[in-house]
């Protein structure tokens, strides 16, 4: 009887058991399975952050890149300054001196930049748009700047770092000053790129901008700017000792660690001010300038997927266990089952109701979110494209004009028989389409400073395909033109396409200046001189005073109303005339008005 009273007490205690394990296995399935829910939810949010990342990242890019190409040129025009080339040909000279400090001055307020400078052979500054204040640059020594050394050896540089003396931080371009193919000295543009950073502070994420060597120069968290993302080797911290790029600053690390390498570049990593919370490190590097944009974005919405992933799992396993149950036991206590599994339905039911509201409302914040952000980029792209087309329409609205005046006549030409004239007005459009094209490729030739392809070029030809550009604006304003020549056969040594945009821009800037004048006349007049090529443009206008025609070559410099001119026209125009090796001059015209002259070589089978 004990034997049998002993095995009895003992199924018990099996059984017991037996649920318990039954119990725990189910239970670490459904936290296994709710667990793989919420990874694969927390990757499929990160993947959302990348991309959010990468756009970001792609219109930071394009704003620094915007902002720099805006003064690249800069350095490149005050070689076109005859006082600049006086200074360093003549260094002892103060007046002198004292000129070139007022035009820098001039020039650096209406550009926008921080300091522009000239430099000597010896390193040494001469003069500087800053002369007034106390940290004036002229005299400095600013040879062991790198961006100084590369210029100093014809390469065009380029440098971020601290002013030496102001302790002002700012993106340095630097540029060789030539004269009759020698170097006389440096021009150096310095301008701020910090305001970049309150556009940043604003964002979701944090974002920082480190140069080769992992410094850390702009950022949104202030607290992180002159940090490094890793330690500096000996050598760099010697280079950059040398070159006082961050001149005072202390540059220790951020503390950055590597969690978890992703996908496409990005990472998980932690910081020191926070290393147990783990972000979304994404890098953006610009390669020219070999720095990297470092976007870092906050896991808290990801985490918080997965956890309402990991949740809701875990409710829907919860569930399913319930029907089941619900099932076996109906089958021995309906009724009072059916009550025990109406309240605990209804209870999940109400549960997964608020838990479907709460991803309803996240996935149409992330809509909202992803909406914003390719606005932002559409945004980005639609000011370049404006930029583009301001400079655009310019040069290709009297083209368009004559291309629509002519294939108006070339269809009444067709209309009435005249197929060989129709036949020329389309040859005629062909060869202005042909040079529109020639027109976009002339925007980047001030920049580029890229020698002109010369050939024999007769001028009366170039002259009246120039005036045919400006034929209508000609007719519309009721100007008489008058073109005298005496030589018909005049050959010069140049190239003909940038002749005719030298022209075009002289016509229009004479048709501009007689807008106001009853009496409206634009005569050109051709002819040898002292085995030389002359072009003369002269207009009736209000003519040019003493002192204004000092300055017309000068970049920027201009006598139209704001947002009529740049200023470029007569820069870009006399540089063009000097590459061909002549000479563009403004003189006053014997009757009142305006008169250009361009100088130019006679072709080589004209003067044999």
């Amino acid at each position: 009887m004990a034997i049998s009273h002993a095995a009895t007490s003992a199924r018990p205690a099996r059984r017991l058991w037996r649920r318990l394990t039954l119990w725990a296995v189910g239970l670490a399935v459904a936290v296994a399975l709710a667990s793989l829910a919420a990874r694969w939810a927390h990757d499929a949010a990160i993947d959302k952050l990348r991309v959010a990342g990468a756009q970001r990242l792609d219109g930071y890019a394009a704003s620094l890149e915007n902002l720099l190409s805006k003064y690249d040129f800069l350095p490149g025009t005050l070689e076109l300054n005859k006082d600049v080339i006086a200074l360093l040909q003549r260094p002892g000279d103060e007046a002198l001196r004292a000129e070139v400090n007022s035009y820098l001055e001039q020039l650096n307020r209406r550009s926008g930049s921080t300091t522009i400078y000239i430099v000597n052979l010896k390193g040494v500054t001469q003069a500087a748009s800053n002369w007034r204040s106390r940290q004036s640059f002229v005299g400095d020594y600013v040879a062991f700047r790198p961006y100084v050394r590369d210029a100093l050896l014809g390469i065009p540089g380029g440098f971020y770092g601290v002013g030496t003396t102001s302790g002002e931080a700012g993106y340095f371009f630097a540029h060789g000053i030539y004269h009759e193919g020698r170097m006389l000295g440096v021009a150096t543009v310095k301008v701020n790129i910090e305001r970049l950073e309150r556009d940043w502070a604003q964002g979701a994420g944090k974002v920082l901008l480190a140069d080769a060597k992992g410094v850390v120069f702009l950022s949104s968290v202030p607290a992180w700017k002159y940090r490094t993302l890793k330690p500096l080797t000996p050598a760099a911290l010697r280079e950059l000792e040398e070159s006082r790029q961050y001149f005072s600053h202390a540059l220790t690390p951020l503390g950055q660690r590597d969690q978890r390498q992703l996908d496409g570049g990005a990472a998980l990593v932690t910081l020191a001010e926070d290393p147990r919370t783990p972000v979304l490190s994404q890098t953006r590097s610009l390669a020219p300038r070999q720095w990297n944009f470092v976007y870092l974005s906050d896991l808290g919405s990801a985490r918080a997927s997965a956890r309402n992933v990991f949740l809701f799992a875990l409710l829907v396993q919860a569930l399913l266990l319930l029907l089941v149950l619900y099932a076996r036991q109906r089958r021995q206590t309906r009724e009072h089952l059916e009550v025990l599994v109406a309240e605990r339905t209804a209870s999940l039911q109400q549960m997964t109701h608020h838990l479907s509201e709460e991803n309803s409302v996240r996935r149409a914040a992330e809509e909202k979110l992803r909406r914003a952000q390719s606005e932002l980029v559409q945004a980005g792209k639609m000011a370049v494209l404006g930029q583009m087309a301001a400079g655009m329409t310019h040069e290709l609205n009297q083209p368009l004009t004559a291309l629509r005046t002519m294939s108006d006549n070339a269809q009444v030409l067709i209309e009435r028989g005249r197929l060989d004239d129709a036949r020329g007005n389309l040859a005629t459009i062909s060869q202005l389409v042909a040079r529109m094209g020639a027109l976009t490729g002339q925007l980047r030739q001030f920049a580029r400073k890229a020698d002109a392809s010369r050939t024999a070029v007769p001028v009366v030809a170039a002259v009246t395909s120039a005036l045919f550009l400006v034929e209508r604006r000609v007719e519309q304003e009721r100007v008489n033109f008058r073109l005298a020549v005496r030589d018909q056969d005049v050959l010069a040594l140049c190239d003909s396409n940038r002749l005719e945009q030298v022209l075009v821009n002289l016509f229009n800037n004479a048709l501009d200046a007689m807008a106001v004048r009853a009496e409206r006349q634009l005569t050109v007049h051709v002819e040898r001189a002292n085995g030389r090529a002359l072009i003369a443009v002269a207009d009736s206008g209000p003519g040019i005073p003493d002192e204004i025609r000092a300055h017309l070559f000068e970049p920027f410099f201009t006598t139209k109303p704001q947002g009529k001119g740049l200023g470029l026209g007569l820069a870009i125009s006399e540089q063009i005339i000097r590459e061909f090796g002549g000479e563009l001059r403004a003189e006053a015209a014997a009757g009142g008005g305006a008169r250009f002259v361009i100088v130019l070589p006679l072709a080589e089978q004209e003067t044999a």
